[in-house]
């Protein structure tokens, strides 16, 4: 999956301090850089009520969403026991958000799986990112950079007070132990969120078209927010160059996407 470096702190400009925990299938990673002056006992009970905060919304959206949990609201959607009249505002409110895209997307992107169900996995993840983001927010947390399986979103910089960016590593999807680039994300930069979508990182819920074969094998869009970021990835795995070509003019996106020969295109964001 991709990976957020950790810059090391130089001095007098703040230290880093993370969690990881599991949710959704992957690992969740919560890395706040924090003032190097603070107490340890300050900086740790800030980390763990920050840390408690991101866990609780994802887990919340995971009993709600997942279709490996049986008695979620989407297995019982998936079931026929519900109906989408019938659901959650939550439910409603997110197929909503994924249609317009769809609608967005020219149909790359899509809510429902080849047999008609409806699956938001799509979607879901960049929300609980997305939700998560502005809670660590609320709590006053200016920089941090939030890791869910490979999507990533960040605000302010690992050295606080500065317009250092973090580094999100792009892995090689031929050699996983390997780094393709690492992009800038927050700090002085314009892109805070980069989600990266492929065979090798949770594909389930990317639906192509009947008959078609994939065209890339990874795609790594980097966006303002982590919901244009996770989308658009997976549309564009879903959709090939037509897909890419339509994010690139379309919203303010830089894109690098892997084709099965292993050769890539990329927007000038990631040439540069």
């Amino acid at each position: 999956m991709p990976r957020t470096s950790d810059p090391s702190p130089q001095a007098g400009s703040g230290s880093l301090a993370a969690r990881t925990f599991e949710s959704m299938g992957t690992v969740i990673s919560l890395t706040l850089a924090q003032d190097p002056l603070a107490g340890g006992q300050q900086r740790y009970d800030e980390l763990s009520a920050a840390a408690a905060v991101v866990e609780r919304v994802f887990r919340e959206l995971d009993r709600t969403f997942s279709l490996y949990r049986p008695d979620s609201e989407a297995s019982r959607l998936a079931r026929g026991d519900l109906t989408l009249r019938r659901a959650s505002d939550a439910m409603r409110e997110r197929y909503a958000e994924a249609h317009e895209w769809r609608l967005r997307t020219e149909g790359a992107f899509t809510p429902e799986r080849a047999d008609g169900v409806l699956d938001l996995s799509g979607l879901i993840k960049g929300h609980a990112i997305r939700e998560a983001g502005m809670s660590l927010l609320s709590l006053g947390q200016l920089d941090w950079c939030l890791n869910a399986g490979g999507d990533v979103l960040a605000t302010g910089s690992p050295q606080p007070g500065t317009r250092t960016p973090w580094k999100a590593g792009i892995v090689d999807p031929a050699n996983r132990k390997a780094l393709i680039t690492a992009y800038p994300l927050a700090g002085g930069t314009h892109s805070a969120a980069l989600a990266t979508s492929g065979s090798a990182e949770r594909g389930e819920h990317i639906w192509r078209q009947q008959g078609t074969e994939p065209e890339f094998v990874q795609v790594s869009v980097a966006a303002a927010n982590i919901l244009t970021a996770d989308v658009l990835a997976t549309a564009i795995m879903a959709g090939g160059t037509r897909t890419l070509n339509l994010a690139a003019t379309t919203w303010d996106v830089e894109v690098l996407a892997v084709r099965q020969d292993g050769s890539m295109l990329a927007t000038p964001g990631f040439r540069s």
